[in-house]
């Protein structure tokens, strides 16, 4: 039996053998239009989507609905591009197939159309081919290789050639974690650079905040180095500063932060702020309420447990009181506030599959967290939609509702613009043309809960 339940779990996820034929066009009719290339509502809109693309936008009255197009009534709706999800993880290549293929289904059961993944494996250069070819139910997948760190690369000499053979394979950019010596990192950043590859992630604690903006990283995600930058910390003094600088929290300058934003800015580095993720690290939620998000029920029980233990070590290896915690949280939160005031760009990113983060669904919680923060839902929407258009280079390929642009789409219940929560109510979601309505959206993760 067991077997029989992964084998429907992963034909849920693929896309369905024999299908009917698709229709020779879409048209969401009578739908608000929510086109995020500036910050308004086009009432009463027709959208025609023919095959990937968004063949036309306009008013209903003049915009004609093709001959045997699908027409998705759009009256009391709004339709806005799927967003993308700039810190993502794909299960590695010893994870069952079902397993992978399940979590690329839950990020775009929640309106996630794009993802960066960020800890790559050959797998993945497979998994975003099959993707790009509307084979299984996946977001559009960039994938950086096997991340350099310092022990897949303890030596100039190893940091070059990962670089290089990253380049050969085809991956999309370089994902650095911890670890890296400076002469290390000093010599992967330049064959990067030599060969056009960008790189992205974590800042090593012997590189720095300040080297990492010099070396002009394509995104410094979680805001690493950025409170022990304000603290004062320098480069490989050997201050313990915690989880992304949890233990200095209590000596940071903060009269420093508008420097560090315009720095940031100025070099043109991006952030992706994952600030779910440390809201949940510092926050007084108790492993097993973080176990009991929305949304783990579609996850194996195997995986949430894992989350409970995790982190309860990393709590226990971090002790901090709840003054310096909450101190930390609104730090980050000015951080954020302070970036965007800035003009520097922010990435939407909430690292899942990570402690808490449910594929997918931690985006809506990673979006409410920059409005807490001080962004309009407006500028809160900007980080998953223009700003990634741009991070890759592609403002005519996505990240708005315009002809041309790639048919990610997300039609919601309520105006994103004045609550950011109405992203959360999702009547469906377009992939590439592909239309996924929310009943069947709903069935295909019921028989996900029932296969856990």
């Amino acid at each position: 039996m067991r077997n029989v339940a992964l084998l429907c779990l992963a034909a849920l996820a693929a896309a369905p053998a024999g299908a009917p034929q698709a229709p020779a066009a879409i048209a969401f009719t009578h739908v608000s239009v929510v086109p995020m290339d500036h910050e308004v509502v086009l009432l009463d809109q027709t959208v025609v989507v023919r095959g990937e693309r968004i063949a036309e936008v306009g008013p209903a009255a003049r915009v004609r609905v093709p001959e045997g197009a699908q027409v998705i009534d759009g009256h009391g709706q709004y339709l806005m591009p799927g967003v993308a999800e700039l810190h993502a993880h794909i299960p590695d290549g010893q994870a069952p197939p079902e397993y992978t293929e399940r979590v690329l289904f839950l990020y775009l059961a929640n309106g996630v159309t794009t993802i960066r993944g960020m800890l790559g494996a050959p797998p993945h250069l497979q998994l975003r081919e099959r993707a790009a070819r509307g084979e299984i139910w996946s977001p559009t997948i960039m994938t950086s290789g096997p991340s350099v760190n310092g022990t897949s690369a303890p030596t100039p000499d190893a940091a070059r050639r990962m670089v290089e053979e990253e380049h050969a394979a085809g991956y999309d950019f370089i994902k650095i974690h911890p670890g890296l010596s400076r002469a290390a990192f000093d010599t992967m950043a330049a064959t990067a650079q030599r060969l056009g590859m960008r790189f992205a992630g974590h800042v090593p604690v012997d590189v720095g905040l300040e080297r990492a903006l010099e070396a002009h990283y394509a995104t410094i995600d979680h805001l690493d180095g950025f409170v022990e930058w304000l603290a004062g910390v320098r480069p490989g003094d050997g201050t313990n500063v915690g989880f992304f600088g949890l233990a200095v929290a209590d000596r940071v300058d903060e009269s420093r932060i508008p420097e560090v934003a315009r720095l940031t800015r100025e070099a043109g580095v991006w952030v992706v702020p994952t600030q779910t993720l440390l809201e949940t690290v510092a926050s007084s939620e108790s492993p097993e309420q973080v176990a009991a998000r929305p949304g783990t029920e579609y996850l194996p029980r195997s995986i949430v447990q894992g989350w409970m233990t995790t982190l309860r070590g990393w709590r226990t290896q971090n002790p901090v009181d709840p003054q310096t915690a909450a101190r930390f949280l609104a730090l980050r939160r000015r951080l954020i506030r302070e970036l965007q005031a800035a003009g520097a760009g922010i990435l939407l990113g909430s690292d899942a599959p990570q402690v808490g983060n449910v594929p997918g669904f931690s985006v809506h919680r990673e979006l409410r967290a920059y409005v807490a923060a001080g962004l309009t839902p407006y500028q809160a929407l900007l980080t998953g939609t223009g700003n990634p258009a741009a991070f890759f280079g592609r403002p005519d390929e996505f990240g708005t509702v315009q002809p041309g642009r790639r048919a990610d789409l997300v039609l919601l219940e309520g105006n994103p613009l004045r609550d950011i929560a109405n992203f959360d109510r999702q009547a469906g979601v377009m992939v590439r043309g592909r239309w996924l309505p929310a009943g069947e959206i709903r069935r295909r993760l019921e028989a996900l809960a029932a296969g856990t």
